[in-house]
């Protein structure tokens, strides 16, 4: 697909007998599919411009090139089809064969209704599990991650266009979202200061087992993993459980006999399905690759933990802008003058942190720090979302840097890309455990946030003896320092796990 937005946004209008292939927010932006394109022509009047003529004979607006780019541009789209000089016209470029692999692009993928990502997933799950996502982890790091020279090339607003318009669906209006409420200035109180502790031993994990390997005082073990993460030893038994692909209350013959079986369906389908490339291990697979060191567990690993990611990758993206829509709602509760200044360099859409929503952090953090806080998501402490909070926690600490030196939209954009490999996961767990507390001890906190984090609901854990959580507290489990407390805390994140509840009821972006 070729994406094209004009250089200001217009007034949305219902013009009646416009072309289809225009877009339906703004008459000079358009979209169209290189397949459907049969000559390019070439002009250079001060500066170069192309007009696109598709096999239909419609002519669209001409795209032009003030500060150059328009070779780069061409050599780009020959990638995918073959252009060829009119031997009528030299300024008239002829589309040859097209390429097939670039119709297989992401918003193929998604736009196809009738053979949709997850209607795939449920009739072939080994080869979409392991190739299809591969393609849509790998799109949007390439679209959300522009060069350098890119964005120093094009305006702000024409940037803000561009990732508005890349994603169907994606457009946010606080107008068009049900339930909307107003969030005004809350004082949380003092944030508190928060330890975390060292990772679960092996001992530890034991000790948690019967003499038939039904883990007792689950909320406690997840209370321990939470707060200190596990040590690489365990994990390859642990994200199991914490993954779904053991029940919690399984003995070892459960387990022995759930792998089996699970092993037999996994061949079967490897055999009725066409074998996967090591290319299409991506982003939310190889962890778990690593981890399990055995494609039969990482596979059934990797399907439960689709199952609570697949809103992600579902058709215009519903599931990414409930989460954006989500989190600028925490953001404003907790930074006001922070959300004010991003509305007004034209990010309070919150793009930048798609990346981070869309695959969780897996190309922000090292591989380590990865499986450290998957791991500390899955157990589901301390809330809901609680990767939302950790999305707080990353900008509260770039906040300050951002507005002193006055970055606009680019500059934004390009400052959080460049935060890639340099972020300290013990620093971002403290802060977002701190930033939950401080909001979960608010008494006049909006019903909205309370639904986003879901504070209004009741834990199993309730009846026990609790410490923060509602869970007990071990004493074999010795806190370790705090990490840089001399930093000011501020957002945190959320769990990933379904809900009954409408998590896209409430809150608004802009």
């Amino acid at each position: 697909m070729v994406n094209a937005v004009s250089f200001k946004r217009k007034a949305h209008t219902n013009g009646e007998g416009g072309s289809n292939h225009l877009h339906e927010r703004n008459k000079r932006s358009f979209s169209f599919n290189v397949a459907d394109l049969r000559s390019v022509t070439v002009k250079c009047e001060g500066w170069s411009y192309l007009i696109f003529c598709l096999r239909d004979d419609t002519t669209l607006p001409a795209i032009h090139f003030h500060q150059g780019g328009s070779q780069a541009f061409l050599d780009s789209l020959r990638k995918s089809v073959q252009l060829s000089e009119s031997p009528d016209d030299e300024n008239l470029l002829l589309v040859g064969t097209y390429s097939k692999a670039f119709s297989q692009s992401f918003e193929n993928l998604l736009d196809d209704t009738n053979y949709g990502l997850v209607q795939k997933f449920k009739k072939d799950p080994y080869t979409t599990t392991f190739g299809g996502f591969s393609k849509v982890t790998n799109y949007f790091f390439d679209a959300f991650r522009p060069s350098e020279s890119e964005c120093q090339q094009r305006p702000a607003e024409e940037m803000a266009d561009i990732l508005g318009e890349l994603i169907p669906g994606l457009e946010i209006n606080q107008q068009e979202e049900p339930g909307f409420e107003v969030i005004t200035r809350i004082d949380l109180g003092t944030r508190p200061e928060v330890q975390r502790r060292e990772p679960v031993l092996l001992e530890n994990w034991a000790k948690h087992q019967d003499s038939e390997g039904r883990l007792s005082n689950v909320p406690h073990l997840k209370h321990l993993i939470f707060k200190g993460g596990l040590c690489h030893a365990v994990r390859k038994e642990a994200w199991k459980f914490l993954l779904g692909y053991y029940p919690w209350d399984s003995t070892h013959e459960d387990r022995k006999t759930l792998q089996k079986r699970k092993t037999d369906e996994y061949f079967r389908m490897k055999l009725q399905w066409k074998s996967v490339s090591e290319e299409q291990e991506n982003d939310l697979l190889s962890p778990i690759l690593y981890v399990m060191e055995n494609e039969v567990d990482a596979f059934w690993c990797f399907v439960s933990f689709m199952d609570q990611m697949h809103e992600n990758f579902e058709e215009q993206m519903q599931g990414m802008k409930t989460q954006l829509i989500q989190l600028s709602t925490l953001l404003r509760l907790l930074d006001l003058a922070f959300w004010n200044y991003l509305e007004a360099q034209d990010s309070g859409y919150l793009y930048f942190c798609f990346r981070w929503l869309l695959i969780r952090f897996k190309r922000e953090l090292h591989f380590q720090d990865v499986l450290r806080l998957w791991e500390v998501m899955w157990t589901g402490l301390p809330c809901q979302n609680f990767h939302l909070l950790v999305c707080c926690a990353i900008l509260d600490s770039e906040k300050q840097k951002i507005m002193d030196r006055h970055y606009g939209f680019n500059e934004i954009l390009k400052h959080i890309n460049e935060l890639s490999m340099k972020l300290d996961i013990e620093e971002i767990l403290i802060k977002s455990e701190a930033i939950y507390m401080q909001i979960k001890n608010c008494k006049d906190l909006p019903h909205s946030v309370s639904e986003i984090l879901g504070l209004n609901t009741v834990t199993d854990s309730s009846t026990l003896e609790t410490s923060e959580y509602g869970v007990l507290e071990s004493p074999q489990s010795s806190p370790r320092p705090a990490h840089r407390q001399d930093q000011a805390f501020s957002n945190g994140h959320g769990l990933l796990q379904e809900t009954s509840r409408n998590r896209c009821k409430v809150a608004f972006i802009s």
